[in-house]
């Protein structure tokens, strides 16, 4: 059975609203919460970009079930791989061995306010080093290390759960894939594409869990939704090398000023048709991902989304 979980959007909710939303998503039955990590939303019509980690403490708090994750950290600029680990170690103890660490190589949105934003060859070598950091430390080992970008003298991490947090990786690519495999305890797409997980299989991941996410948006008229959808979300079709390198949200707005309502109804599925929500789910578990968080599309809508996830959605993903 396919592990089905909620999205904490940090873009579209504030911090308290987040809490909220996580403890009721347990409560209505969901299997993980998994959190984005931004510095900035998208699109300025969001609203909303809290830090994840305070909230994520407060969440692993006011849980006591659900299984979490960051989805996805970037451990190369805004945050050091020493820290990351720290704090991943951090979050583990709180919730009694219940987080998981999503990373990522990271967008300029969220990663230029800190520096400049490195080529993306730069980008790779930086964060191979960050996993070759971050993996000894959630495993208590005391690490030395001196790379071409990262220099850890010293460090060892003094407070972790009785199992060392697992990794999970974001991978596009085969390069990527493998070196999920290699360092990592699984693997994160966020397309349904079954060629990265047979990739990250051949690579040595057979086994591990599989990470994606797909975004809906519910709710009783269809128009409205393409509306929320289109306002919030018009973003999503721009493609990775286009998102990895936009500064911040005037950028996404100029990059995506003429995208239709069509274009983005067309990925993204809305309205109260729960068949259509099921479809798009069912995507990922057709190409094999063993766990698939839901984004629920527009801030004000997440305790009516929960209440009919509850009744309506997950007894049917239930039977995927």
């Amino acid at each position: 059975m396919v592990n089905v979980g909620y999205t904490l959007m940090c873009e579209q909710a504030g911090p308290k609203e987040l809490v909220d939303y996580a403890v009721r998503a347990e409560a209505a039955g969901f299997d993980q919460l998994v959190i984005s990590d931004h510095y900035y939303p998208w699109l300025e019509s969001q609203g909303h970009s809290p830090y994840a980690w305070s909230v994520l403490g407060a969440v692993a708090h006011a849980t006591s079930r659900a299984e979490l994750m960051s989805f996805v950290t970037c451990p190369i600029r805004r945050y050091h791989p020493a820290v990351v680990a720290q704090k991943a170690s951090t979050i583990g103890v709180l919730s009694d061995g219940r987080f998981t660490l999503g990373l990522g190589a990271g967008e300029n949105l969220n990663e230029h306010v800190v520096g400049g934003w490195p080529h993306v060859q730069q980008r790779h070598e930086m964060f191979e080093e960050a996993v070759q950091i971050i993996r000894p430390l959630l495993n208590g080992e005391t690490l030395t290390f001196s790379g071409n970008h990262y220099d850890v003298p010293d460090a060892y991490v003094w407070d972790r759960p009785d199992r060392p947090v697992r990794m999970a990786i974001a991978a596009s690519g085969r390069q990527s894939a493998t070196l999920a495999a290699e360092y990592g305890n699984g693997i994160i797409a966020t397309e349904p594409d079954r060629h990265i997980i047979e990739m990250y299989d051949d690579a040595g991941g057979a086994g591990q869990p599989r990470y994606g996410q797909v975004a809906i948006c519910y709710g009783p008229d269809e128009a409205e939704c393409r509306k929320i959808v289109h306002d919030q979300f018009r973003w999503f079709g721009l493609g990775w090398k286009v998102n990895a390198e936009l500064p911040g949200p005037d950028s996404f707005e100029a990059a995506s000023q003429y995208v239709r309502e069509d274009d983005v109804a067309e990925g993204i599925s809305c309205g109260p048709d729960v068949d259509r929500h099921v479809a798009a789910f069912k995507k990922f578990v057709d190409a094999g991902f063993s766990h698939v968080a839901i984004v629920q599309v527009g801030g004000g809508s997440q305790p009516m989304f929960l209440d009919w996830a509850r009744e309506e959605l997950l007894p049917r993903l239930r039977q995927l």
